[in-house]
Parts: C-alpha cells; structure tokens; sequence
C-alpha cells in the first residue's frame, strides 16, 4: 500500500516537471533552422513601417542658428531633458513625455505652437518630419531644423509576465528580448513557445505566434517589437497541479501533502 503510493506520487512529481526545453531559449529546434555559434545571421528584411496613430505621442525639436526663432518651443526641450530621457527601461510609471511629448488626438491632428494642427496620423515617422518641416518653412523666412520621433516604444504585456501592464522602451529600435527583460522576464509557468504578439497595422490588427525557444526567431521579421504590440503569454497546463504562483511552491506543496499522507498510512498500519 505505502509503496503503491509512493509511486503514484513519483509519478504525479515526474508529470509535473518541466523540461529544460520547454523554457530554454534559442534552441535549434530543427536542422532546417539551425544555427550554429558564432555565425553571421542577417535580419529579416522587412517591408513594414509604423503608421502613426491616434493617441500616440511623438517627440518634435526645433533646432535653428538663431535661437529666438525657436524659443516658443523651448518648454518642450526643457522639459524633455529634466524628464532624463534616455534609452533605457519603462513600466515604472515614470513617463515625462507623456506630460512634455505631443500627443496625437482622436482626429490625429498634433498641435504645435505658432504653427496650429497638423494631421500627422497615417504617416510614417519620416514622412510626418517632412510634414511638419513644410509647415515650419512656410511659417520662418530662416532655416528651422526639425527633428521628429516616436518617443519611445510602448507595448504591453499580458499572461505569465513577472511584470505585466504598459511598458516602455526609451529606445527607436528594440528586439524581442529586450522586452522580455524589460518586463521582468517571463515566469516559469510561461508557455514560451507560444508567445502570441498582437500588432496593429494602421487599419486593423494581426495574431501572430512566436516561439522564443527557437533560434530561428533571430531571423524572423516580429525579431523587432513595435509601439503598441501587445505580449500575451499563456501559462502551461502544469499550473493546475497547485495554486502556487510559481512551481517551487506547487512542488513544495505537493512533497508536504505527500509526507503527510505517507505518514498516516505508516501510522495507521504501524510500520512505524
């Protein structure tokens, strides 16, 4: 009897074990795939641009030799350099250039000092400078410099995320993992062959599947997040073994209950 329950619970122990593959990341998955160390492997050639959108905040300086020419926006940069942007970690709930930055509205028209509303949603970051360097050259009889950028990369993540919720990247360019250790880093309970990221494409949103155990991934065009992606990560099954949030104390739980019962039954028998 006892030996029967032992091995049962042997069992229901190995079950609840996580293979090294299953959170191991950048595996060579199969050979069609495979990489080896130390080789060169290109980025995926991508023919997407991100389309600015209603509700997005973009980052606008003026630069000019003559410094009255620009002075009416000047609290802009002030701001912006007290707020200490630079390329690192969001999430925090520290975001200046929600307050400094200028937001896109609803009609996605941004409003810039002297110059009024300009409808920059629909644009690409590039064409949206181009746009707004036109107005400014309308407006000034000298040369105005005219820097525009998304300030920041703001996605959000959802399921089994240490940190989950809003975060941003103070960067123009970041990768897949530079998410994940934004966030926090998936838990161990994190399906990471799974990863579904949402993205939106200006008029409509796309589902797509990742596995981040798979070396391939650094070849994939969604190698690279973009604003407003959404990282959703579902948990495995293995969960339901315990109500523990992580699978050391479903373990634990597990091996205590175990003990307890193996040592009724040696009491009830008296094999003790």
């Amino acid at each position: 009897m006892i030996h029967r329950i032992f091995l049962i619970g042997l069992i229901a122990l190995a079950s609840s074990c996580i293979s090294n593959k299953r959170i191991t990341y950048l595996q060579n998955i199969t050979d069609s795939t495979s990489y080896g160390l130390n080789e060169f492997i290109p980025f995926a050639e991508v023919d997407y641009k991100y389309i600015l959108q209603p509700f997005d905040i973009v980052q606008i300086d003026f630069a000019s030799s003559d410094p009255i020419l620009v002075e009416g926006f000047a609290f802009q940069r002030s701001q912006q350099q007290v707020g200490g942007i630079g390329g690192g970690a969001g999430g925090s709930g520290s975001d200046p250039l929600y307050m400094n930055g200028y937001s896109i509205d609803a009609m996605g028209m941004v409003e810039i000092p002297r110059i009024g509303k300009v409808k920059i949603a629909g644009l690409t970051e590039e064409e949206a400078k181009d746009l707004v360097q036109e107005k400014i050259n309308s407006f000034f009889k000298d040369d105005v410099f005219v820097r525009l950028r998304i300030a920041g990369i703001r996605y959000t993540t959802l399921g089994e995320f240490n940190r989950v919720g809003v975060q941003i990247i103070y960067k123009n360019r970041a990768t897949l993992f530079d998410a994940l250790a934004n966030s926090g880093e998936t838990t161990l309970l994190g399906k990471k062959n799974q990863l579904f990221l949402i993205r939106q494409y200006g008029d409509g949103v796309k589902i797509h599947q990742i596995n981040l155990n798979d070396r391939a991934l650094l070849a994939s065009p969604f190698f690279f997040i973009q604003p407003n992606d959404i990282l959703y990560m579902e948990p495995m099954k293995i969960r339901q073994f315990g109500t523990a949030d992580n699978l050391t104390a479903s373990l634990a739980l597990f091996g205590g209950i175990l003990a307890s019962i193996l040592l009724i039954v040696n009491l009830v028998t008296g094999e003790i």
